[in-house]
């Protein structure tokens, strides 16, 4: 593989549409992206998502990370396809840990029959208000970091179990967000201290369980003073210094969604993915722009060589730790879909799991992606 190609492995992109067009195609091999992420807009039917993600493998000439936001209720892609699993808050308010340790074998189960590697979760924030407009409601594993940490490292060890790779989220913490960040960028006033005693705990405790980190787009003060609504994401003193150099993170870290709106009306395109890497991220997400992923490559060419080559060997450590896939059943999906509706009649009753989460009228871009 060239340098050039060498260097399309730190991004992650989003992908089009359902199939791969011949100009996307043609464009992911030149540029050999790290891994791809996909949306609902990828998603049709068990047996066109699983060409989808055959024909991404079959252009990489390196196996690639395939990812996908599988968390429970509202941020399920698959349920597209299938039924909503139940989201964190209803699993912890029913207090049952049974029923997480099957929401994450199933998960994982589910997951490994259309050949995805890595799942984006657990969501690690805690959560101060079930109701907050921050981009967490129902998300959360609990309102204290206890409660994250007992319900969160059982889902986490259930689905890695299974053979997909995890990644906590959103690092440092989106719990004291008053903004959505897919809109703007939330400003976190809190001193280290205060981070200290509640967001960072279950990260401290999950850190050596968990396969990856995804870091979050707010401004913290505390630790970024000299830079004013600087992104958590793109910060040498939390990813670097902080995640890296104090708590001992050795493993893939990659940066939020840098196509949301806390990252566009803040930051130059040339400098958001500059600084992402250089901060100590490994991939650079880009979901949604999926024109500008050669002209980030042009923008990584120009981070130090040092950096580069410690963020390629954290990529390519974590992917010897992938499990290849497995042959797709189309019988093999709808029972693991049975089960998951039985796990929803068992966490909410039979008349609650008739209720989804989209019908509540007002949908979050986590949801739309």
């Amino acid at each position: 593989m060239t340098d050039e190609k060498r260097l399309g492995q730190l991004l992650l992109t989003g992908v089009p549409g359902p199939e791969l067009d011949p100009d996307t195609a043609k464009r992911f091999r030149a540029l050999q992206p790290g891994g791809f992420i996909l949306f609902g807009r990828n998603i049709k039917s068990p047996e066109q998502l699983r060409k989808l993600i055959d024909d991404l493998r079959d252009l990489s000439e390196i196996e690639p990370f395939i990812t996908i936001d599988q968390e429970g209720g509202r941020v399920s892609r698959l349920r597209l396809i299938g039924s909503e699993p139940p989201n964190a808050q209803q699993l912890r308010e029913k207090g049952d840990l049974d029923l997480i340790k099957k929401h994450g074998e199933l998960t994982g189960k589910v997951l490994r029959v259309f050949g995805f590697n890595l799942d984006l979760c657990p969501v690690l924030d805690l959560s101060y208000d079930d109701e907050a407009d921050n981009s967490l409601k129902g998300r959360c594993w609990g309102k204290t970091a206890k409660e994250v940490i007992d319900n969160a490292s059982v889902f986490n060890l259930c689905l890695r179990k299974q053979g997909v790779l995890s990644s906590g989220k959103h690092f440092p913490g989106y719990a004291s967000a008053e903004v959505d960040p897919h809109h703007e960028l939330p400003v976190i006033n809190k001193t280290l201290e205060e981070m200290e005693a509640d967001e960072l705990v279950p990260y401290r405790a999950l850190l050596p369980d968990l396969d990856s980190i995804m870091t979050c787009h707010s401004h913290y003060p505390c630790w970024d003073a000299d830079r004013p609504r600087w992104p958590a994401s793109l910060s040498k003193n939390i990813i670097g210094q902080f995640l890296r150099n104090q708590l001992g993170y050795e493993g893939l870290v990659m940066t939020d969604d840098l196509d949301m709106g806390a990252i566009l009306n803040e930051v130059t395109f040339e400098e958001t993915i500059r600084a992402c890497i250089e901060a100590g991220n490994d991939l650079a997400m880009i979901c949604h722009r999926i024109d500008l992923v050669e002209e980030a490559r042009t923008h990584i060419e120009k981070v130090p060589g040092p950096i580069l080559h410690d963020a390629l060997l954290r990529i390519e450590k974590t992917k010897a730790k992938m499990a290849p896939p497995t042959k797709f059943s189309l019988e093999a999906f709808q029972e693991i879909d049975r089960q998951i509706w039985d796990l929803r009649v068992a966490t909410l009753g039979e008349e609650g799991a008739k209720v989804l989460s989209v019908e509540d009228g007002k949908r979050s871009p986590v949801e739309l992606y």
